[in-house]
Order: structure tokens, then C-alpha cells, then sequence
């Protein structure tokens, strides 16, 4: 049957209107901020938008980073055995994944993972335990080992230990201990849903723990979790008031045997949104692409370091990570240069 083109058609859906991405990257070079009401357009604008919004966000990366991209690397010194519940973790006391269960490594080895970080360029050498915080063995061990990386290597420390009081970051920060991190992970609002055996505010209080010790912080998140864009705005502007002078931003890479196994509602679009409003919000702080960006990303990688300015190289603590030699040319492809030297 013929259409009959002389009837009248409906109206084609009419286009969105482009937010003003470039305006507020304006306002935020000459020494404003973003609102909360901003953040959560971002959040909700449209994939034809996206190019814009990466351009207007790449104009902050580069004021502050220029084309520099910093890669961090990962030991898991100590893995599974956690008290802790947190829903998205591997490691966690509820969850039933096949993962590696041991104590915190001896010398010879942490030293090995410091000299393979230093091999693959990172500037900062990442020790991480599976903990609700350190006890005095660890404790002692971190004392011990820092001191020895930082003599043999050009890299910086990162201790991510869990939960400490004042006296413990103290003795970090005595130890050579550069940066701590302490994730917030999500919004406080949501922060229940995620873990019950600590507090969203427990993790605020590690945090300005180690600023108050003079050390700098590390927190970012997890996006994927179930969170509503409030929640991941809110989480953005807590890292801001705190000062966190670098931000990890995960992507919730569900594995099975975890509450959230099974959950991957992410889009390419949806992470590099995320990547550019923390870029909008804090546009100063180290943003870096983490966990779960070779599953959600995935292509589309080399667009989120437009707004980002750091990855990890090499594996994850208990998943496996993109090959270093795939990021070395993705940055390179980019005509993006690795900072390798601390301080740099």
C-alpha cells in the first residue's frame, strides 16, 4: 500500500539543546564552580552532547595537566580475608569468589612489584590490604618496606590500609608514606546499601585523618553500583570540601559470587559523563581512569583521558587489567606523554 505523502506527517522529535559546556568552563578558568544543578545535567545530557561536553572538559585537563597522563601501579599485599561487608567487593566476609586469600607479603616481594612499577614508567606504587584497618603487624611491615622502596626507586607511596586512626597516619606519614587512599565510593545517602559494617562518615573521619597528618589523599568511587545520579554528584562535591587531591573513578566490574554480581547497566557514554563532571568539579585534582574501564570503556578508552589525566597500569587487585603495552600506545596514539618521574 502506497503512503500517501501528502498527509500531514507527525512532527520529527525535536532536538535536545545543547548544554553550555563551554561557558561554564569558562566561568570555572577564571576562577568559579560548577553547581550542583550543572553536575546533574552533565550526568543526564544527551550522547550527541557528548563530544562537546569532553571538549569544554579537556580545556580544564589541560590548564591544570596539559597532555600528561600519570600511571599508578597496584600490589595487592594482602588479599581476601576482609571483616568487612562491602557488596561490590571480592574480598568482603559475604562474598563467594575464587579469590586469593594470604596474608600480607613479605619484603622480597613487595619490593619486586616496586621494582616492575618503576620497569612500567608509574610514578606511584600503590600497597593495598584487604583490611578494616591495619593491625600492628601490618603496621610494621608498611613501616618497614617504605623506606627501602623509596631509596632503591624514583616513585612515590600510596598506602591503601583501610580505616586508620590519627596515630596510625602519623606513623605513615613518619615512614616515608606519600598518599593514602580511602575511597568515599559513593554518595552518603547511599552509603548503607553498600556496606553496614562501617559508616560513610567513618571513611570521612580516615580521610581528614590523613590530611591532618600531612599527607595527601586518594578517594574517588564506583559507578554501577545502583546509585542515582544525586548520589554520584553528591559523592563529587564531598571529594571537593575534603580537598582529596587525587580521585579515582572505578566502574563496577560485578563479579559473581558478590551481592552485585551480575550487574552491568553501564554504557561507554554513561562512564565518560561520570569522568567529565568530576573533571568539571574538581578541575585541579588527579582524575584517574580505574577499575572496570577495559569492560565499560572499552573502545572508547582513549576519549575518557580528554577529561582524565591517570590510569593503572597493569592488573587490578583481583581482576585482570588491560596489557601495559596497549595503554603505553593508546596515550601515545593520543600524542599524550606519560609522566614517569615524581615531582614531574
Amino acid at each position: 500500500m502506497a503512503t500517501d505523502l501528502t498527509a500531514p506527517q507527525p512532527a520529527a522529535p525535536r532536538p535536545t539543546e545543547t548544554l553550555p559546556f563551554d561557558d561554564w568552563a569558562d566561568r570555572i578558568l577564571r576562577g568559579g564552580e560548577l553547581t550542583r544543578e550543572e553536575a546533574r545535567q552533565i550526568l543526564a545530557s544527551s550522547d550527541r552532547d557528548l563530544l562537546a561536553l569532553l571538549a569544554a572538559g579537556f580545556r580544564l585537563r589541560e590548564k591544570y595537566f596539559g597532555k600528561t597522563v600519570q600511571l599508578y601501579f597496584l600490589m595487592n599485599a594482602k588479599s581476601g580475608l576482609c571483616p568487612e561487608d562491602c557488596h561490590y567487593c571480592s574480598q568482603s566476609k559475604i562474598s563467594t569468589a575464587p579469590v586469593p586469600k594470604y596474608n600480607i607479603l613479605k619484603r622480597d616481594a613487595l619490593l619486586d612489584a616496586a621494582r616492575l612499577a618503576s620497569e612500567r614508567g608509574a610514578k606511584t606504587y600503590c600497597l593495598v590490604i584487604s583490611a578494616r584497618g591495619p593491625n600492628e603487624r601490618e603496621m610494621n611491615a608498611v613501616e618497614q618496606i617504605v623506606p627501602e622502596i623509596k631509596s632503591k626507586y624514583d616513585l612515590d607511596i600510596c598506602a591503601c590500609l583501610g580505616l586508620l586512626s590519627r596515630e596510625q597516619a602519623d606513623r605513615l606519614k613518619a615512614c616515608g608514606v606519600d598518599r593514602v587512599n580511602h575511597n568515599l565510593n559513593t554518595g552518603e545517602d547511599y552509603y548503607g546499601q553498600i556496606c553496614s559494617t562501617h559508616s560513610y562518615a567513618d571513611r570521612v573521619q580516615t580521610l581528614r585523618h590523613v590530611r591532618d597528618a600531612g599527607m595527601e589523599m586518594c578517594s574517588g568511587g564506583i559507578i554501577g553500583m545502583g546509585e542515582s545520579h544525586d548520589d554520584i554528584v553528591s559523592m563529587a562535591f564531598d571529594l571537593k570540601e575534603l580537598g582529596v587531591q587525587s580521585i579515582p573513578l572505578n566502574f563496577l566490574n560485578s563479579i559473581d559470587g558478590t551481592p552485585l554480581q551480575g550487574k552491568q547497566d553501564l554504557s561507554p557514554q554513561d562512564c565518560l559523563r561520570a569522568l567529565a563532571m568530576f573533571r568539571f568539579v574538581n578541575p585541579s585534582r588527579e582524575l584517574r581512569i580505574s577499575g572496570g574501564r577495559e569492560i565499560h570503556l572499552r573502545s572508547l578508552q582513549p576519549l575518557g583521558l580528554y577529561v582524565a589525566n591517570s590510569v593503572f597500569v597493569g592488573d587490578y587487585l583481583t581482576t585482570k587489567g588491560q596489557a601495559p603495552e596497549e595503554d603505553y600506545q593508546m596515550i601515545r596514539d593520543l600524542g599524550f606523554d606519560v609522566t614517569t618521574s615524581v615531582g614531574e
